[in-house]
């Protein structure tokens, strides 16, 4: 029983998300007098990056139930179960009602909040500069602690028993990247590895695995030489005994960047979105929560001017800046990708 509600609770969900917005028009170009990188559906007035609310309030959501993402860099459902203590807090301090959308995509998760019915999101690093400009997501927290933000590094793994013990060791081999719109799985070992004698599509041809989790566990069985994964989903599946810590190797670790984003969309009534944002700073989470993600306890506040800055330079090198003809192109390698995961053999 049990289960037939929680697809049906899925289903329900995946027709709210997919559903037209009525207000999916562009924005009066004669009113918009600045716009930056942003897609032609919102303004940005204000030169902070992101989407403003909109002038009239007849386009301001209040919605009775509120849809909430997090990034699809895992299985869906892990993170079904470890958010339910924020999204019960959640409803509670908002007095409305709070789903959770196992979203299986980044584009897919990006769209949902384009359409107009995903709220709130916790968007991976490289697909927020995507949700900013083409969903109107506005960054305002991260996971941390009561001094810093959660950061994560990118890490160059192999198996511990290969020969490999630095990048240009890997011309030739197979490497895998994650997907198109990932910062750390594919966008900064771009510009980063250059530099340490290992250059992408030049020295190698990037396999596109199609996440963090499943480039560690192809280096893990032997299917890729080495892989480009973030250190934190990594820690995690070391933590849960995915991957075995003593068969991997750590070869190359970057400087610190942020970890996933969370946004609610820029068309939120404005004592909505202020209210969404106290929630989540007042919210502590629970131990289990603190266990997961890796010691952070609290949501920590962030903006995406100030706290993006060094993925956006890094898109901007790769010649992947976050606009719509990027968005599409990565979309559909992703797709690309995820198809050809399918159709993979089972080892």
């Amino acid at each position: 029983m049990k289960v037939g509600m929680r697809l049906l609770l899925c289903a329900s969900v995946a027709a709210l998300v997919s559903a037209a917005d009525p207000y999916a028009a562009p924005a009066n170009a004669q009113d918009c007098k600045n716009r930056g990188q942003l897609d032609t559906l919102y303004c940005d007035d204000n030169n902070d990056l992101v989407a403003d609310v909109p002038t009239d309030p007849r386009k301001w959501k209040d919605p009775a139930t509120l849809v909430f993402a997090y990034t699809p860099v895992e299985d869906p459902a892990v993170y079904l179960n470890v958010f339910r203590p924020f999204t019960d807090h959640l409803s509670k301090c908002t007095g409305k009602r709070v789903v959770y959308y196992p979203v299986q995509s980044n584009s897919a998760q990006i769209e949902a909040m384009r359409s107009g019915r995903l709220h709130i999101a916790g968007f991976s690093t490289g697909p927020t500069g995507f949700a900013v400009n083409l969903a109107g997501a506005v960054p305002f927290a991260i996971k941390g602690t009561e001094k810093q933000l959660q950061g994560y590094n990118l890490v160059a793994v192999v198996r511990a028993s290969s020969p490999f013990q630095k990048l240009p060791d890997l011309k030739g081999k197979r490497v895998a990247h994650t997907s198109p719109s990932s910062n750390s799985g594919n966008l900064a070992p771009r510009v980063l590895f250059p530099p340490e004698g290992l250059t992408p599509d030049v020295d190698y041809r990037p396999l596109m695995s199609g996440g963090h989790d499943k480039s560690a566990l192809g280096v893990a069985s032997g299917d890729y030489d080495m892989a480009p994964v973030a250190s934190d989903v990594y820690n995690r599946m070391v933590a849960r005994g995915t991957v075995r810590g003593a068969d991997m190797r750590i070869i190359y670790t970057s400087p610190l960047f942020p970890t996933s984003s969370f946004t609610y969309a820029h068309d939120l009534k404005p004592e909505l979105a202020a209210k969404i944002k106290e929630c989540f700073f007042s919210f502590r989470f629970t131990p289990e929560m603190v266990k997961e993600f890796d010691g952070n306890d609290r949501f920590f506040p962030i903006n995406y001017m100030e706290h993006w800055k060094v993925v956006r330079d890094i898109a901007e090198k790769t010649g992947t800046p976050f606009n719509k003809a990027a968005y599409d192109a990565e979309a559909k390698r992703e797709a690309e990708a995820r198809a050809k995961a399918k159709q993979a053999p089972k080892q």
